[in-house]
């Protein structure tokens, strides 16, 4: 690759138009849904009629401390990784980076996969880090795969997927399910991959990249059979306590997201107090749905799926419009303009430096 090259291509990945359009199918969405339930109420009054004591602003700081809580569980984890290489302001601005990459790509996609990117900018090597990228991801749908059963199985049925028996309530039950299912049947491909059986993996990803439906690709597909057997090489290595510690990280990270919703229902909703479990374990299935999201980030399908999904424990409409918009702010808006203003700082930053290594003039 040719000197700046990267940099470019990088420069092109984060234009402009991705991080506006999720704002814009998010904006449209809440407006549709504004319009719709502004026909069976008054929004002013809605917002009139919230009580602005001690309880909101309680639930408003500790939403925001959750979320430093998530940020603090993806950047240790980020630093247990590079066994402690990373300083803490370097892994969270990798934290970050990542994120912003989440907010602007689909869901189904993922932005992971520029991790590797953002890590070697930090001074990792670039087979190092795409050897702690397939952990992390690993990591993130183990915990889910471990998180998931134990939830539903301790939760009553009629409080998580609710007991209305209508099509929303059904759907909602029947794409988590198959939706698990796909992710258990990827975790354990993860396992085989970079832990139990690479050399197996490598061989069925071989052939797979041979296939003609597949030549575009067949390079990526087969650079990753290459890179779970490396992974595994420095995985099976690595002693209990850095399995637990990163594990740790991950279970940290993905609680202290879910906790804001909590924390939101605790401050507007304050007689749902009852209900704080049965809110928390909405919340796995929540984002379990998420993961095939096509827009953005969840842009859109997030706003609407939460104001239907708690709108049973919402007294209206308007109030789970309002609590969407707000959940969405703080975990979803923020990172966005976050990454905005950091993305090309970095971008600068690494292509000066591409260009005094191949001693070009800036």
């Amino acid at each position: 690759m040719t000197a700046g090259k990267s940099a470019n291509n990088n420069r092109a990945d984060f234009s402009v138009w991705k991080v506006l359009l999720p704002v814009s199918i998010g904006l449209i969405v809440v407006g549709l849904m504004f319009l719709h339930d502004a026909r069976k109420e008054n929004f002013v009054d809605v917002i009139r009629n919230i009580n602005i004591d001690w309880r909101i602003y309680t639930c408003i700081i500790a939403g925001f401390l959750f979320m430093f809580g998530r940020d603090f569980g993806l950047t240790w984890r980020f630093r247990a990784l590079t066994n402690r290489k990373l300083s803490w302001k370097q892994a969270w601005k990798v934290d970050m980076l990542c994120e912003f990459t989440n907010c602007i790509t689909p869901s189904a996609v993922g932005g992971s996969s520029l991790g590797m990117i953002f890590l070697n900018s930090q001074g990792i090597e670039i087979g190092k880090a795409t050897t702690l990228m397939l952990t992390t991801l690993f990591l993130d749908e183990l915990f889910f795969v471990i998180a998931c059963p134990f939830i539903i199985l301790i939760t009553p049925a009629s409080e998580i997927f609710t007991s209305d028996g209508n099509s929303f309530a059904h759907g909602i039950k029947y794409t988590f399910w198959v939706v698990y299912l796909i992710i258990a049947a990827w975790t354990f491909i993860l396992f085989m991959g970079i832990i139990w059986k690479p050399i197996w993996i490598n061989k069925l990803l071989d052939k797979i990249s041979k296939w003609k439906l597949l030549n575009k690709w067949s390079s990526q597909i087969s650079g990753m059979g290459s890179s779970m057997v490396e992974t595994s090489i420095e995985l099976k290595a690595k002693p209990f306590g850095f399995w637990l510690e990163v594990f740790c990280g991950t279970a940290i990270s993905w609680t202290s997201r879910y906790l804001v919703v909590n924390a939101l229902f605790f401050g507007f909703i304050p007689y749902d107090d009852k209900y704080q479990w049965a809110i928390l374990a909405r919340q796995f299935v929540i984002w379990v749905v998420l993961m095939i999201s096509p827009t953005p980030g969840g842009s859109g399908l997030s706003e609407w799926l939460f104001s239907q999904y708690y709108g049973d424990f919402i007294p209206t409409p308007a109030m789970a419009l309002i609590l969407a918009v707000v959940w969405r702010i703080i975990t979803y808006y923020l990172y966005l303009f976050i990454g905005a203003v950091i993305v090309p700082l970095w971008l600068k930053k690494t292509y000066t430096k591409e260009r005094i290594k191949s001693g070009s003039n800036p």
